[in-house]
């Protein structure tokens, strides 16, 4: 059984699918507005537009609401973007993750997820299972073509270049609350690029260095 299969799981009678909706988009709202730890049930319900009842024959516990909401948020499958161009493709995805933090309800929920990844496990590996690791593959997909092409270095660092890729995004996000926009997405593509890209004077040292040594 995969994560998303037990944080998503039915339980009780069938549901119905408009309910269920918004019971999950109330959960995501008012954890953005109050924390993980901080929502009520009757909240979810009130704003949802159903009783308490419906909310618990669905999901056991609060935390059971909370991880399926959250579940229902970070499992997406991703397509790998292939322009031609590693640069192209790897501003793609950038753009996608702009577009997705930039967003209000992502902008506000996120801060509190993060910050509640410490005391809450099962979240924390929600979040780095579902979101992270989905987003994390297809960003390697395309680092590894952009070796393959000879747009980056075969030494390349592949983790070191995903955080490059998420970090200044999330730092924005977290810390400094500084723009998030394409102008970001193009600077942190450009980074990429300049930073792991073929450096054409490794070459003619080592030749140089050979040379000497004959």
């Amino acid at each position: 059984m995969t994560s998303q299969q037990a944080y998503v799981r039915p339980l009780g009678r069938p549901r119905e699918a408009r309910a269920d909706r918004a019971i999950v988009e109330a959960t995501l709202e008012l954890i953005a507005e109050h924390g993980v730890h901080g929502f009520r049930t009757e909240d979810v319900a009130a704003r949802a537009g159903v009783g308490k009842g419906a909310i618990y024959r669905r999901y056991r516990s609060k935390d059971e609401l909370a991880l399926a909401a959250v579940a229902d948020l970070v499992y997406e499958e991703l397509a790998v973007p292939d322009t031609g161009s590693t640069r192209d493709d790897l501003l793609a995805l950038m753009r996608e993750a702009v577009a997705l933090y930039r967003g209000s309800l992502a902008r506000r929920l996120f801060p509190s997820l993060v910050g509640a990844m410490g005391q809450k496990p099962d979240l924390a590996r929600a979040l780095r299972e579902g979101f992270l690791a989905s987003r994390r593959a297809v960003l390697t997909e395309v680092i590894q073509r952009g070796i393959e092409r000879g747009d980056l270095r075969r030494d390349v660092d592949v983790d070191l270049a995903l955080d490059v890729l998420g970090g200044p995004l999330f730092y924005r996000l977290l810390i400094t609350g500084g723009p998030i926009d394409d102008e970001l997405a193009e600077g942190v593509a450009d980074l990429i690029m300049r930073g792991f890209g073929p450096d054409p004077s490794r070459r003619p040292k080592a030749t140089t260095a050979r040379k000497r040594s004959r």
